[in-house]
């Protein structure tokens, strides 16, 4: 049963047989006779009741009228959608957690208002994980902190975040020669700011004492505060800690200290959704 069947089977409904159906529909009667016979014999049962050449609606075929109805309006109401140009509908977006907690809030209240039929659907992860989703169409578009890869994805910058290292009060320097490497507070392997600070160590010829992973940055930050290690983060992400006055900063190097997060989808699917979030973090 295709689309192309139900739309001659309802010419037939309405015009009260085949000829005035095929005259509608600009073909030869044998044809919408024929397509009528193969929708009957792919569904199974008598659609209409033959009485010479008049046609009557079958039992079968008057619960068929209603859901032809329905299945013709809904791809109606699909092609108008697919051509509009407006956003619509839900958009799955995907970021960092630093990103969905510091920069996002103002952004997506922005978006909605100007973009209310837009249904958002917002799920965290990290680079690696978020890449995979877009790839693998879970996710329409994410804010991520890179490297990504070029060829699968297109790419827009969206935020340039200055990045810390944080420490508990009275931390010595972290540059100290002889001092005993720390323990680093960090997201699960695939964190950029996590890759960032094991390069950090890797440049100094030192590895961590050990790596706690931790699920948010308000209980990492709350685990330095406690002295348990130190941590590398957006600077932005301090301003939603109230004990945040409490902690040491230590600045990292030139080059080191600077990561741009940036909006991506994958290449060729840039949906009215996803250029519209484009286009107001560009502006």
């Amino acid at each position: 049963m295709d689309l192309a069947d139900l739309r001659i089977f309802r010419a037939v409904v309405d015009e009260g047989g085949i000829t005035r159906a095929a005259e509608k529909l600009h073909r030869v009667q044998s044809n919408v006779t024929t397509r009528v016979r193969q929708l009957e014999d792919d569904l199974g049962v008598d659609l209409f009741i033959r009485a010479g050449k008049r046609l009557h609606l079958a039992p079968a075929g008057r619960i068929l009228v209603d859901y032809a109805d329905r299945l013709l309006d809904l791809a109606e109401e699909a092609r108008e959608a697919v051509r509009d140009p407006r956003p619509r509908g839900p958009f799955r977006l995907g970021a960092m957690e630093s990103t969905a907690a510091v920069r996002l809030p103002a952004v997506l209240s922005d978006y909605h208002d100007r973009y209310p039929e837009v249904t958002l659907e917002l799920r965290t992860g990290n680079t690696r994980q978020l890449a995979a989703a877009v790839l693998a169409g879970e996710l329409d578009a994410a804010l991520a902190t890179g490297p990504l890869a070029d060829a699968p994805f297109d790419q827009v910058p969206a935020f340039d975040e200055d990045l810390v290292i944080v420490s508990g009060p009275g931390h010595p320097a972290l540059d100290g020669a002889g001092a005993r490497p720390p323990t680093v507070l960090a997201f699960e392997d695939g964190c950029p700011h996590r890759k960032r600070l094991e390069d950090w160590f890797a440049d100094r010829g030192e590895m961590p004492a050990r790596i706690v992973e931790l699920s948010s940055y308000h209980a990492m930050l709350g685990c330095v505060l406690a002295g348990m290690g130190i941590s590398l983060l957006p600077r932005s992400v301090l301003g939603t800690f109230p004990e945040a006055g409490r902690l040491t900063l230590h600045p990292l190097p030139p080059g080191r200290d600077r990561a741009r997060t940036v909006l991506f989808w994958r290449k060729g699917a840039e949906s009215p959704k996803v250029k519209a979030l484009a286009d107001l973090l560009r502006a």
